[in-house]
C-alpha cells in the first residue's frame, strides 16, 4: 500500500552491477515532487546519519505564506499570531479583513517590524497588509547575533554600575530601546533555528549542525532573560527619588563587576570552549549569589528605612539574577563541549 506524508515505509537496499546499492523511492512522492527517471536529487547527510532526499531543482528557500484574518483572532491578539508567524519561518504574512484596519492594529503591526529583523510592509490597503521578509535565515550568523546581544547586555550594566555611582542618568535613559533590540536579535535567532530544523540549507549557510543551532538558541535565551534584569534594574534606577547611595565596594554592588569578567570569560568560551575557564567563571558567578543570598537575608533585620532598603534589596536580587541566568550559559556550553566530543569520537 502506498504511504503518504508523514507515513513510514520499510525498503530494502538492492546491490545492482556488483558495486552500486539502489533503493527504490515511493511512487507517490515522486509524482508529488513532478519528478521522474534520470532526474537529480540532493542528498543530504545529517550528524544523525540520517540522509534527506529533495528535488535538486527546489528553491533553497521557498516563499511560505501565513494570512492573518482578523475576523476570526481573539481580541488583542495580533501581536502573539505576527510574533508567531515571524518565528515559525513564514517569509511572506498577510493581514487582512473584511472592515478596514483601524489604528490599533496598524500599530500592532509596526510593533511588530520594530521587534523583528528583515520584515517590510510590501504592500496594502484598506483592508490589508502584506509583510515581506527581505533577510534570507542563512545571512547572519548566530555568533554574531549572539555577539551583539552580549555587547547591548554589558554595555546597559557597565552604565548602570557608573550612575549608580554618581553619573549622568542619561547614560541609561535608552535602557528599553537596548532591551527591544536585545529580544529583537533572541527572536531572530529562535527564527533561524526553527528554519535549520526543516532547511539543509540554512544548516550548511550558518555552518553549525542542527543540535549546535538549538543550543545557541538556549545561550540567547539566557542573554536575553539577563537583558530583562538590567532593564529592571535600569528603570528602578531612573525612577527612584531621591536615590540611596550604595558603596561600589561593598554589595550588592560589588558582585557585577565578578559577573561582567564572568560573562566576559563565557562568551569568549563559546569560541575556545575550554572547560576549565567556564567552570571557573561558573564557581565564581555562584560564589557571588551565595554572597548576594545573604546580604538579602541581612537587610531586613536591622532599622533602617524601608525605601532605601527595599532599594537596595531590589538591586541585590536583580543582580543574583544576573549571576543564575549567567550560569545558565556556562552550563550550556559545557553541554556544548559534551556533544563536540562525542561527536569527534
Amino acid at each position: 500500500m502506498p504511504i503518504g506524508p508523514g507515513e513510514q515505509d520499510v525498503r530494502r537496499l538492492q546491490l545492482t552491477g556488483g558495486a552500486t546499492y539502489t533503493l527504490s523511492l515511493p511512487k507517490p512522492w515522486v509524482t508529488a515532487n513532478n519528478l521522474a527517471a534520470r532526474d537529480s536529487l540532493r542528498v543530504d547527510w545529517r550528524p544523525s546519519g540520517e540522509l534527506s532526499l529533495s528535488p535538486l531543482d527546489v528553491a533553497e528557500e521557498q516563499r511560505t505564506l501565513i494570512s492573518l484574518d482578523l475576523d476570526g483572532l481573539p481580541k488583542g491578539a495580533l501581536y502573539d499570531h505576527l510574533m508567531g508567524a515571524y518565528i515559525s519561518g513564514a517569509l511572506e504574512i498577510i493581514v487582512q479583513s473584511e472592515r478596514p484596519l483601524n489604528r490599533k492594529v496598524r500599530s500592532e503591526i509596526r510593533r511588530f517590524l520594530r521587534s523583528t529583523r528583515g520584515f517590510e510592509i510590501g504592500d496594502q490597503s484598506d483592508s490589508s497588509i502584506r509583510l515581506v521578509s527581505l533577510l534570507n535565515a542563512g545571512e547572519l550568523t548566530l555568533q554574531a547575533s549572539l555577539n551583539r546581544m552580549y555587547l547591548l547586555l554589558s554595555s546597559l550594566v557597565r552604565d548602570i554600575v557608573d550612575v549608580l555611582g554618581g553619573g549622568d542618568e542619561d547614560m541609561i535613559v535608552d535602557h528599553e530601546e537596548r532591551e527591544r533590540e536585545v529580544d529583537g536579535l533572541q527572536y531572530l535567532i529562535e527564527r533561524q533555528v526553527g528554519s535549520m530544523l526543516d532547511s539543509p540549507h540554512i544548516v550548511k549557510s550558518l555552518a553549525l549542525n542542527r543540535k549546535q543551532g538549538v543550543e545557541h538558541a538556549n545561550l540567547a535565551r539566557s542573554l536575553e532573560r539577563m537583558m530583562d534584569h538590567a532593564n529592571q534594574l535600569a528603570k528602578m534606577t531612573l525612577e527612584t527619588n531621591p536615590r540611596p547611595h550604595l558603596d561600589p565596594e561593598e554589595l550588592p554592588l560589588v558582585a557585577l563587576p565578578i559577573w561582567m569578567e564572568s560573562i566576559k570569560s563565557l562568551m569568549i568560551n563559546l569560541r575556545i570552549r575550554d572547560s576549565h575557564e567556564i567552570e571557573a567563571a561558573r564557581n565564581s558567578l555562584k560564589d557571588a549569589q551565595l554572597d548576594l543570598e545573604r546580604h538579602e537575608e541581612g537587610l531586613w533585620t536591622g532599622k533602617g528605612k524601608a525605601t532605601p532598603l527595599l532599594f537596595e534589596d531590589r538591586t541585590s536580587e536583580s543582580t543574583r539574577r544576573l549571576c543564575a541566568y549567567a550560569r545558565d550559559f556556562g552550563e550550556i556550553l559545557l553541554n556544548m563541549i559534551a556533544y563536540d566530543s562525542i561527536q569527534r569520537s
